[in-house]
């Protein structure tokens, strides 16, 4: 549905995206990561046509957006991070007007505007002012503004920012229903979020992708080393290394601490795809130290993402 290659935009000389590379399916939900500055809001801008490329093409539906920008824009709806609202207008008044500016005919009006009220649960505020509701309900005043066309793709830029708990799920809720019909993207930096949305999770560094797939794939294929903990009593630092690194598969052993009364902590590093918890465990069986504490660290999103997005720092 959307095509993307070699996509790139220049502030002068800095260059906030680099040569991205994307197809985004139609009926996708696809999460869109990164840190401060990677090129995220960037990159949805040039997607929804406000910021023209330095090089590159998008291509939406086979229509080209150097070509034919009008026509993709009536394709998408789109909800900034900072919503443009008036503030002084009731919920009621602001989505009619923006209905009015959308093109919709008179009839379909307000059947549509109680559809998105509805979709967004707006009912109970169609008479407040804007300016008086809190950022969630903001939010949902946006998503409305943004679905009032009934766009094909909705692009999303940090949809859940400075939302408390309670406010995330509703959004999360009305996002993934809106997903069963519609192709969506959006930014985030919480990572549950995107885990918890998403069909699919690109993570984009310094204007770079640098990971693409769902999160049980990333999970698979991310390259980063296996992390066992350990801490024992009554053990010394090179004993220790000398007895982990003779083990097959283990290629450090880093020691965090070591106190007075002969604790121990260390972090065993491999790159198997063995279990190698076993091994470990009957190499420290065979001596007189006291295991205290064995974990294996965990793939998890987030440790991932901070992997990818510090490799290159």
């Amino acid at each position: 549905m959307i095509h993307v290659e070699n996509l790139t935009k220049y502030y002068d000389s800095f260059c906030a995206v680099d040569q991205i590379n994307l197809e985004i399916n139609q009926g996708e939900i696809l999460g869109l990561l990164g840190p401060n500055g990677a090129g995220k809001t960037t990159t949805l801008k040039m997607l929804t046509g406000y910021f023209k490329p330095s090089t590159g093409t998008i291509r939406v539906n086979d229509y080209d957006i150097e070509t034919h920008p009008l026509r993709i824009k009536q394709m998408i709806g789109y909800l900034p991070e900072s919503s443009p609202f008036y503030k002084d207008m009731l919920v009621y008044d602001y989505l009619e007007y923006v209905s009015k500016i959308k093109g919709i005919k008179s009839s379909d009006r307000h059947p549509r505007l109680r559809y998105l009220a509805e979709l967004c649960g707006l009912n109970h505020i169609m008479h407040k002012a804007i300016g008086e509701l809190s950022k969630g309900l903001n939010q949902r005043v946006g998503l409305a503004h943004a679905m009032m066309n009934d766009p094909q793709i909705l692009i999303l830029d940090e949809p859940t920012q400075g939302l408390d708990p309670n406010q995330i799920v509703e959004i999360r809720h009305i996002i993934k229903k809106i997903g069963q019909e519609k192709t969506i993207i959006f930014s985030t930096h919480i990572l549950s979020e995107a885990e918890a949305t998403c069909d699919r999770i690109v993570i984009i560094n310094r204007g770079k992708i640098v990971a693409d797939g769902n999160t049980a794939d990333l999970k698979q294929s991310a390259d980063r080393k296996t992390i066992i903990r350990l801490c024992l009593l009554n053990a010394d630092a090179d004993s220790v290394k000398s007895a982990l690194t003779a083990i097959d598969g283990v290629e450090t052993v880093e020691t965090v601490s070591q106190t007075d009364d002969g604790v121990i902590k260390v972090k065993a590093y491999s790159n198997s795809s063995e279990d190698l918890r076993e091994k470990i465990y009957k190499t420290i069986k065979a001596t007189d130290w006291v295991l205290v504490e064995f974990l294996q660290e965990a793939k998890t999103l987030e440790t991932i993402f901070r992997d990818l997005t510090q490799q290159i720092n």
